[in-house]
This record gives C-alpha cells, sequence and structure tokens, in this order.
C-alpha cells in the first residue's frame, strides 16, 4: 500500500470486511464472516486500516515464497513449512483481504514443492550414483596399489586417495560403510606389508652392516702387506664380498665405504711406490735386451738354419739372464723376440717336412717302381710292334707316356728331400 493509500479514510464497509460502532472487525471468508478483534486502542478505522496492511504483507511474503520456489533458492522443506505457517494464519485471520486468492495460490505452490522435492530427489540419486561409483574406482585403485609392491610411491597416492575420497558426497549410511571398509582394509594391507618390507630391508642392510664392517677389519689388516700378488688377490676376494653383502643403512653406507677403500688404498699406494722403485732399477735391464734384439731380428729372415740356431741358443741364455724389465716395456720386448723364436721354429719345421726319411723313402720306391714299369711297357710295346697290332701299341703308348710323366712328378718330389 502507498503512503498515500495508507493515510486514506476507510469506510466502515469494505469488499473484504467491516467494522461496526462498537470497534468489532471482521474479515469476509466466502460466504461467512470472521470477527477478527476489538479494537479499543483508538479509531477502529485505523484498526482496520491495521489489518489490512497486514493482509497486504502477507500478500508480499506469498509472492516472496512463489520467487524463490520458481528460482530454486529454497529447499522443498523449507518452503513447505512457509506454506504450513501461513495456512496456520489463515484458520484464524488477522487480516483483512482476498483470504480464498492466498489459499489459491498456497494450494498453486503445493505442486511446485512436490517437483522440486522429484528434481531434488534425482539430483540426490545421481550425485549418490557418481559418488558411488567414483568411491568403487578409488576402492579399485587403493586394492591395486595394495597388491603392488610400489613401496615409493604407494603411500603418497592413498593419501591422494583419502583425499579424493572425503571430497565426495556420503552415501546411505549402510552403503558408505561397506565401500569405507573396502577402502580401509585396502590402505591398512598396503601399510602393513610396506612396514613389513621395510623392516625386512632394514634388516638386511644391518646384516650388509655387520659384513662389511668385517670386511673392512680384513681391509685394514692386509694395508700394510709387502707380498704384492697375493694382497691384490686378496683384495679382488674382497671387493666380490663387498658388493654380494648388498647395501648398509643410507647413514653408514659412505663412511664404510670410505673406510674400505681407505684400507686398499695404503696398500695399493705402496705397491705403486714399490713398483716405480723397481721399474727403475729394471730400466737398464730393458737397455740390454734391446741391444739383444738388435741382433735377433738381424737373423731375419732365416736363410741359413744352422747358424740361426747356434745365434739363437746365445741369444736366448743373455735374454734371460739379462732380467725383468720395467712393466710397460714387458709387452713390446717380449713380442718382438717371441717373433724371432717363433721364424726359427717355422724354419724347423719347413726343414723337417722337407728333409722327412720316411716321405723320402716312399719317393724312392715309387721311382723304383715306375721306372720298372716302363721298362716293362717298353718291351710290350716292341713286342706288339713285331706282330703289327696297331692298336696294342697306341694304348700301350699311351699308358707309356702316362707313367713317364708320374715318374718325373717323383724324381721332382725326392728332389726335395736331398
Amino acid at each position: 500500500m502507498t503512503e498515500s493509500a495508507a493515510n486514506a479514510p476507510i469506510d466502515n464497509a469494505h469488499e473484504w470486511g467491516r467494522f461496526d460502532d462498537e470497534g468489532n472487525i471482521y474479515v469476509k471468508d466466502g460466504d461467512t464472516e470472521l470477527f477478527i478483534a476489538q479494537w479499543v486502542a483508538g479509531d477502529t478505522a485505523e484498526g482496520f486500516a491495521h489489518y489490512v496492511r497486514r493482509y497486504e504483507g502477507l500478500e508480499v511474503e506469498v509472492t516472496l515464497l512463489e520467487t524463490r520456489i520458481k528460482s530454486g533458492a529454497v529447499s522443498p522443506d523449507d518452503a513447505q513449512k512457509a506454506v504450513n505457517t501461513i495456512e496456520a494464519q489463515l484458520v484464524e485471520p488477522h487480516f483483512i483481504g482476498n483470504l480464498a486468492s492466498i489459499r489459491e495460490r498456497i494450494a498453486a505452490i503445493a505442486p511446485t514443492i512436490s517437483g522440486l522435492r522429484e528434481r531434488n530427489k534425482a539430483e540426490r540419486e545421481e550425485r549418490q550414483a557418481a559418488s558411488e561409483a567414483a568411491k568403487v574406482t578409488i576402492i579399485e585403485t587403493a586394492e591395486a596399489i595394495a597388491a603392488s609392491t610400489d613401496w615409493r610411491n604407494g603411500a603418497d597416492r592413498l593419501r591422494a586417495l583419502l583425499d579424493e575420497w572425503k571430497a565426495l558426497p556420503r552415501l546411505s549410511k549402510s552403503a558408505d560403510d561397506a565401500l569405507w571398509h573396502r577402502f580401509s582394509a585396502a590402505r591398512t594391507t598396503y601399510t602393513r606389508h610396506r612396514k613389513a618390507h621395510f623392516a625386512e630391508q632394514s634388516a638386511v642392510r644391518d646384516q650388509a652392516q655387520k659384513i662389511k664392517e668385517g670386511l673392512i677389519a680384513e681391509a685394514e689388516a692386509l694395508a700394510s702387506s709387502t707380498d704384492w700378488p697375493e694382497t691384490s688377490n686378496a683384495y679382488r676376494d674382497l671387493m666380490q664380498k663387498w658388493r654380494k653383502a648388498g647395501s648398509a643403512p643410507r647413514a653408514v653406507e659412505d663412511k664404510l665405504w670410505k673406510q674400505f677403500r681407505a684400507a686398499q688404498d695404503v696398500f695399493f699406494a705402496a705397491r705403486e711406490a714399490a713398483n716405480l722403485e723397481q721399474d727403475a732399477e729394471f730400466s737398464k735391464n730393458a737397455e740390454v735386451k734391446r741391444e739383444i734384439l738388435i741382433e735377433a731380428e738381424a737373423l731375419l729372415p732365416i736363410k741359413n738354419l744352422e747358424n740361426a740356431r747356434k745365434s739363437w741358443q746365445s741369444i736366448a741364455d743373455r735374454w734371460e739372464a739379462a732380467g725383468k724389465v720395467p712393466r710397460s716395456d714387458i709387452k713390446e720386448l717380449e713380442g718382438r723376440i717371441r717373433a724371432v723364436e717363433k721364424a726359427i721354429r717355422d724354419a724347423e719345421q719347413n726343414e723337417w717336412s722337407r728333409t722327412d726319411p720316411e716321405k723320402s723313402a716312399r719317393a724312392d720306391d715309387m721311382i723304383t717302381k715306375l721306372e720298372k714299369a716302363i721298362t716293362d711297357l717298353e718291351a710290350d710295346i716292341a713286342t706288339a710292334q713285331d706282330k703289327g697290332d696297331a692298336k696294342k701299341v697306341a694304348s700301350l703308348q699311351e699308358n707309356l707316356e702316362s707313367r713317364k710323366s708320374f715318374l718325373e712328378m717323383a724324381r721332382a718330389t725326392a728332389s726335395d728331400f736331398s
């Protein structure tokens, strides 16, 4: 109602109510007239206007409720409570206006509230279904992690899955509890296995630490040894054992390794110093052997085997007498002297093959047999010629030429053994 309307005079007779001279105020409800109150606080017309304004306030309230329901700004339960409040006010109305209109509007709201309930129910069921599907996926992922041995990333992944779970809408208590039990069981299984794994790893690392401490003690005991070959082999064995021992706890692994290496470094530094000193002594031997090599390599290629044999015996004796050479020279010097030795051996083998008595005897026997066969063939040819048997002469002549050819080959072979 506008300010001018609120201040306008009101008749005691109104479309929706009236008041009498005694101050009684009534409202029309269809064909019925309901008593509202007796206004004794002043002018009855002012009281009547007061109840009209209360109706207008009710209309505003209904309009606001309709708007909020349509926009979805109010829940079905809250909307129903508002409707119930308005309906309660209509039972014993304390306002003047079109009560039937208010009832019609309130009645029209009921289906809207019902529809809103159905929509909310469908949306809730949809959210519940999506939440259940998401939780099942989380559970299956958690169970896969629980069955794995991904000890590094599994715990972080399970924590992330728990955060995802908490962000999802709850289901019915029974359904949510059942799914949570599966999820919790998977997390518990993984945690138990992970703890067991690391406990086992810890035990293995502790055992490795004990083994390595023992190897360090052995390495330190060998550090002062001057038995270079034997101790070097011993250190190689210790290194193999060290690798097989596995890793000790991270906090001590580097420390143990430094101790183990330090002991070896003492020995190998001493060995290197000894080798350098020895190499200095052996340098003179290398110079002697280089001079011997000049003499030895002058024998190549082998032209006179007998002279080479005599020279080699002296060379070999002096070579051995010259003694050891620095390690850096061993390969070169030994390779060169062995090449000369091999050339002499090869020459000896060739000479033996050439003068093998058995082969020479076989060659002489072959020559004798071929010579006899040729003599016999020549006699047979002469006889055939006397008889005028030209065909036989030709056949025997061909055989004779073949035997003569073999004889030349046999004589050439025999000359190799002479």
